[in-house]
């Protein structure tokens, strides 16, 4: 009983912190998505990377606990993390600018009037 114990506290703790990292993302987001780049990485922006870096590595501290209690729990890996980094970096010169980008997963993720 006390490891069933154990492994619901572990996975509670786990759905806490996904929350967390969906609440920090969403905030990040809603930053960009009202005009400050940076988030995405778009441009070669120093100013912009170097604000934005913290909000970053936050995210990924997060995201690499919520994986560690994932696997603990024999659960798939979080997926909203690696989603998000892969949508950072260079894009091509006709893509949204980020803004639109950060709108889209707002509204992806269900956030865009909260």
């Amino acid at each position: 009983m006390a490891k069933a114990d154990r492994l619901e506290r572990l996975d509670v703790r786990r759905a806490e912190m996904e929350d967390e990292y969906r609440l920090a993302l969403i905030a990040a987001l809603k930053e960009t998505a009202a005009g400050r780049w940076g988030l995405f990485d778009h441009q070669k922006d120093k100013a912009a990377r170097a604000r934005t870096a913290p909000v970053v590595a936050t995210l990924s501290e997060m995201a690499d606990d919520i994986d560690r209690l994932r696997d603990q729990l024999g659960l798939e890996p979080f997926d909203l993390h690696p989603s998000f980094m892969a949508a950072r970096g260079p894009v091509a010169s006709d893509a949204v600018g980020e803004p639109k980008q950060a709108q889209a997963w707002l509204e992806k993720m269900g956030a865009a009037d909260a």
